[in-house]
């Protein structure tokens, strides 16, 4: 297998921290007490290694979303360059970076691109589900491997139709002992571009009489397989170019020791999903305050009733984008904290039950928190640039309304409104968020005691 080059390592030795001025530096120190200018020093040399890539990535962008073209070029880039491998230990050849340090690189390319770090989700998210598992003495250096030669994996959950709690895509056993997959998914963000696929599936017993009751399983699908069929139909007016169409499995054979048990997935996944999508708005929310300053510096029109001769000294313009700028700030910090929660749980993997459960429910309730913090943030910030700019700034070649969709559609994923009464609920009442949500028709399972659903055990055991 060939080895892709990878950007310098920066190890678990040398963390990558945010910058002193966001809330989340202040608490980030090397395990041998290094300053946290040393931290600022290691972002410093992680960006300057990772600013080439992103220029060429950048290059062509806002034509690509006019002429709603895939990223394709971007995407073969970013997996040459070892973009996939980011997480991989540095002993099994990857950068060996903490989520802290990830998730500046999301927001870095979310401001050159927004559909880039969404479209890699799935894969970061495959990523961290073989790192908790590896932590726990189960050798996945044959994944570390596919990722670090630049392997990429996709999405696929979600389903037209099924209930929220048992999907459609099912895993049927051989006699050999391998499996076949058959069914159709959609939203399966990133495996246009991927090698493999991480599959929610229920797992089909011959002769059940009931199939609600049949387990599920993630499956990791071979995309190269001639059964699989992936088609770019997602017909969203935001992120349009992060290749969440439908992916179909037709007769598709699967190797036992790539179908997984859904209850031994990585215990915070549900607030690492998120921490990509709250990385995701914070570039866009970073791209639209580029975007409005310099076109504040270089307008030359203006309006008879402005504050000033030039647009650039109007005291309510420059509140307008002071108050853009703000939020983009508080985005990033907010978006850093929540990277060093998740990030807090992937080190315990060896704690014990306790321990990771209270962990897990802190990130969740953080991520929960940031998401209704962050979307209200970068909603209202991607459409108050135009405040500062007037009618002209509509012209559809300047695209900058792409900022304002994009925010859109990255922010209806997890509805915050949702997100708020989950975090209201636990500062009211103390219930537990929930841990491995899903979508789809309402059939809930779930069981119901004094207010509070009953605990659920994040130790790797059931989840039910």
């Amino acid at each position: 297998m060939t080895t892709l080059r990878v950007r310098p390592t920066l190890g678990r030795t040398t963390p990558v921290a945010s910058p002193a001025a966001s809330p989340a530096a202040s608490s980030v120190t090397t395990p041998d007490g290094a300053s946290r200018t040393a931290c600022r020093r290691a972002v410093d040399d992680l960006l300057a290694a990772w600013a080439p890539v992103l220029d060429a990535v950048e290059e062509g962008a806002v034509q690509r979303e006019l002429d709603g073209e895939l990223p394709t070029e971007a995407v073969a880039r970013l997996k040459s360059e070892g973009f996939g491998a980011l997480r991989v230990p540095a002993a099994f050849g990857g950068s060996g970076l903490d989520l802290v340090g990830v998730t500046r690189l999301w927001i870095e390319l979310a401001a050159v691109d927004a559909n880039l770090p969404q479209a890699f989700r799935g894969h970061f998210a495959l990523v961290e589900d073989r790192l908790w598992h590896h932590a726990r003495s189960s050798d996945q250096r044959v994944w570390f491997d596919r990722f670090v030669a630049g392997e990429m994996a996709g999405n696929a959950w979600s389903e037209v139709g099924s209930s929220i709690d048992l999907p459609r895509t099912a895993l049927r056993p051989r006699a050999d002992g391998s499996y076949r997959l058959d069914g159709t998914k959609y939203y399966t963000t990133g495996s246009i571009f991927a090698e493999w696929a991480d599959v929610h599936a229920r797992v089909a017993t011959p002769g059940h009489p009931d199939e609600v009751e049949e387990a599920t399983a993630i499956a990791l699908v071979d995309l190269r397989d001639p059964g699989v069929a992936v088609s770019n139909d997602w017909n969203g007016f935001g992120q349009r170019g992060t290749g969440s169409g439908t992916t179909t499995f037709d007769n598709v054979s699967v190797p036992a020791e790539n179908v997984l048990p859904f209850e031994e997935r990585f215990p915070y996944q549900t607030a690492f999903y998120q921490l990509n999508l709250l990385a995701t708005l914070t570039g866009i929310a970073r791209a639209a305050l580029a975007d409005v300053v310099e076109a504040v510096q270089s307008r030359t029109r203006n309006f008879s009733h402005a504050n000033a001769p030039r647009v650039r000294d109007d005291a309510q313009v420059l509140a307008r984008v002071g108050e853009v700028a703000a939020a983009v700030y508080a985005a990033e910090a907010t978006t850093l904290r929540v990277a060093q929660s998740v990030q807090a749980v992937a080190d315990a993997a060896l704690a014990g039950a306790e321990e990771i459960a209270e962990l897990v429910e802190a990130s969740e309730i953080e991520s929960s928190s940031a998401q209704v913090v962050v979307s209200e943030l970068v909603l209202r910030a991607t459409s108050d640039i135009f405040d500062a700019l007037g009618a002209s700034a509509t012209a559809r070649p300047l695209a900058l309304d792409r900022h304002w969709r994009n925010a859109r559609t990255v922010a209806s994923h997890n509805p915050r409104n949702l997100k708020a009464r989950v975090v209201g609920a636990h500062a009211v009442n103390g219930t537990p968020p929930p841990y491995a949500w899903s979508i789809g028709s309402t059939r809930r399972r779930q069981e119901w005691a004094d207010g509070r659903p009953e605990p659920r055990d994040l130790s790797g055991g059931a989840t039910d």
